[in-house]
């Protein structure tokens, strides 16, 4: 199914968030109203704007659910629409909703509790490149991780860019700000976590037992792990390669270990 730019948070008439939506809006409304989308970025819809030229067809059925749950519509010409979106690919539909909400380390861990299940979390170290934390959460969607960590500084936060990456699955998975990577490591793993460093050093990941309790940490596309970051893992990770080039992409990287860990966890070694 084919993709399209949709804008999604907007504040006083600034795009604030963007994501990529599928080709027929009236499933990616339902997506949001009729399944719901993870508590915490269940976020409230302001209102939403339709082209004056659009109002038949799927349009026509996001109306209808708009008009049950009372949100404000409002009819616009489509160069209105042109100027709140910055993609210009918003197939006359925009709704406006709330900022973005991260979670806290705390709330991340009890909703796991919650569901009695193994945790399993991705731990960005300084990822600064907004494609490819679009792309790592979105991944981290496809595979059922409960969370994505990033930290305050040297790393790129939620953005348009990383929305759209992530073709929408930033609603989907809960993403946790923390000031301090290695705090939060000894923290996870206080809580019974192990967690895994991909890096050039350490066993074949697919030789590794990699069920339970897991974070994984993926480091800046440039420089890798920090050393503090590494020294506080309980193992490490490595992807065999016999090529010219010795590195991979970070989200390429993060997409064959997430999956190798979700075989596992499904217990299909």
């Amino acid at each position: 199914m084919g993709f399209v730019y949709g804008v999604t948070g907007c504040r006083h008439g600034r795009v604030l968030r963007e994501e990529w939506l599928p080709s027929n809006p009236y499933r990616a409304w339902k997506r949001r109203h009729g399944y719901g989308l993870h508590e915490k970025n269940d976020r409230e819809i302001d209102k939403i704007m339709i082209a004056n030229s659009a109002k038949e067809g799927s349009i026509k059925k996001i109306i209808g659910m708009a008009k049950e749950k009372n949100i404000v519509i409002q009819y616009v010409d489509k160069h209105k629409l042109d100027e709140v979106s910055t993609s210009h690919s918003h197939q006359g539909v925009i709704a406006q909703v709330s900022e973005y909400k991260y979670w806290e380390l705390d709330e991340l861990i009890e909703s796991v509790k919650a569901k009695n299940e193994d945790p399993f979390f991705i731990i960005l170290d300084e990822i600064t490149d907004p494609h490819n934390l679009g792309s790592i959460i979105r991944t981290a969607d496809a595979v059922g991780a409960h969370g994505v960590i990033i930290p305050k500084r040297r790393s790129v936060h939620i953005t348009p860019v990383v929305a759209k990456a992530s073709a929408g699955a930033v609603e989907y998975v809960p993403v946790c700000k923390v000031t301090n990577i290695v705090n939060t490591i000894k923290k996870l793993k206080d809580e019974g976590l192990w967690i895994a460093a991909a890096d050039m050093d350490g066993q074949t990941f697919y030789e590794q037992n990699l069920t339970g309790a897991l974070g994984l940490v993926i480091g800046s596309e440039g420089f890798g792990i920090s050393r503090l970051v590494k020294q506080n893992c309980d193992f490490t990770v490595k992807m065999p390669m016999i090529g010219n080039v010795t590195s991979l992409n970070a989200s390429v990287a993060a997409g064959i270990l997430l999956y190798e860990i979700f075989k596992q966890r499904s217990g299909n070694k």
